[in-house]
């Protein structure tokens, strides 16, 4: 079955999330998905993906960053640009903390007789791995993390002449290649990186996280470069690391996605985590 529910974290912006599990009244392992940049929960395969992990005994766990240019109204897919342009990174790590609040809440929407939150893992796609690293680094009810074409950094180390326009002119616009908008980014992201960046360094979270990585990553990528799985690794030397032949950055997935399976990189991602996940339960 699925659960659809809304999550009000204290920075006053809500967000839309669903948990799809068998629903037998037996605790299962939680896995909470963490899409990436320009991503929302429903984007491509990723309800296939929901029920694929629910069809192997976990409950599976998405949802939208607050500011991820979708609405409690509309989280169809990306529409309020406005939003878009205020996320920061501080943002999506307290987005994650209510959601994991929301979920140990016993008046919560989810009964906590199908919840084994003993057993509570989280997996990061692009830039979501960022944030599932960071907070692992800093929320011991996590048991164990894997990156799908995690990034190894948010320092992203634009150009001088970038970042000086940028703080110039208040906002930078990225183009979305899907829907052809013009994505605004506020100078805020960066400032709010600067006053964070003992919490928001992933190297630093990295060797403070004591739970296991695993760090999966196609080695046809063409956005999250394959180095930065190597960087990660680098960081985390106890990490296990599986670079995926003929996998890109979405592992087979695009939007709208019409098929009924999995793709196959997909479903050997999701085949990897679910036997790491089990092996550290």
């Amino acid at each position: 079955m699925k659960v659809n529910f809304v999550v009000y974290p204290a920075h006053g912006r809500p967000f839309t999330a669903d948990a799809t599990f068998a629903q037998d009244g037996q605790p299962k392992p939680v896995v909470i998905f963490t899409h990436g940049f320009k991503g929302f929960k429903d984007w491509g395969h990723f309800n296939l993906l929901a029920r694929y992990f629910a069809e192997q005994g976990f409950m599976f766990i998405k949802f939208n960053f607050s500011y991820n240019g979708t609405t409690v109204a509309d989280d169809s897919d990306v529409h309020d640009l406005e939003a878009f342009g205020r996320n920061n990174f501080s943002l999506e790590l307290d987005d994650l903390e209510a959601l994991i609040d929301l979920l140990n809440d016993t008046q919560g929407p989810l009964q906590q007789k199908e919840l084994n939150l003993n057993n509570l893992y989280l997996i990061g796609h692009s830039r979501g791995g960022g944030a599932v690293i960071l907070k692992a680094a800093e929320d011991p009810r996590i048991k164990a993390v894997a990156t799908w074409a995690g990034v190894s950094d948010y320092d992203q180390r634009w150009a001088p002449g970038v970042m000086e326009q940028w703080q110039r002119e208040g906002v930078q616009w990225v183009a979305n290649s899907r829907t052809g908008q013009q994505m605004p980014l506020y100078y805020q992201l960066v400032e709010n990186f600067e006053q964070n960046k003992n919490r928001l360094s992933i190297p630093q979270g990295l060797t403070k996280m004591q739970q296991p990585l695993l760090i999966l990553h196609g080695e046809e990528d063409e956005t999250v470069p394959l180095e930065a799985a190597h960087v990660l690794k680098q960081h985390k030397p106890d990490a296990e690391l599986h670079l995926l032949p003929q996998a890109n950055h979405s592992f087979g997935g695009k939007h709208p996605f019409e098929d009924n399976e999995l793709p196959e990189p997909a479903r050997i991602a999701a085949d990897l985590s679910i036997d790491f996940f089990r092996r550290h339960a």
